[in-house]
């Protein structure tokens, strides 16, 4: 697939998954709820999570943001349910890594599904935090943290 194809079937995931976000409701009978804000661009978002042992069963978040928080955390969510929480772990860690432009992420793109779709982001530091921010939330709410988690 030529590059401009996939930046635009990227680009169509993003939008999808803004305009129709998956998991996109309070959970009232959560185990863990974390909130999280990035106070730079105003994005405000809790992640819901439901445990059964070391498993994610549901994920859920609520609350608003930029086409690309809202996107990520619709992705995020799709990803992480009925994985472990080691799982849920490493695909935040390789989230992190893609968002934020380490080297040696683009030879696995092939591997990261919809999450390949914010591949892009590197390339604009200031949206990497949009990106990123329910990942990390998510990232606390897995460690049962009772603070509010903040991307500065």
């Amino acid at each position: 697939m030529a590059a401009d194809e996939l930046r635009s079937l990227y680009q169509e995931i993003i939008l999808e998954h803004n305009k129709n976000p998956r998991n996109f409701r309070t959970m009232e009978d959560s185990d863990v709820s974390v909130e999280g804000y990035n106070p730079l661009c105003g994005d405000h978002y809790t992640v819901y999570l439901k445990l059964e042992g070391d498993v994610v069963k549901d994920v859920s978040f609520k609350g608003s943001g930029c086409a690309i928080s809202k996107a990520s955390a619709s992705v995020m969510s799709t990803m992480v349910k009925g994985r472990t929480k080691q799982e849920a772990e490493a695909l935040f860690e390789r989230f992190h890594d893609l968002v934020t432009g380490k080297p040696g992420q683009s030879a696995s793109l092939d591997d990261l599904g919809s999450l390949a779709a914010f591949a892009g982001v590197s390339e604009f530091p200031a949206r990497v935090k949009c990106a990123s921010l329910a990942w990390h939330t998510l990232h606390g709410a897995l460690e049962n943290k009772q603070e509010a988690i903040t991307t500065e």
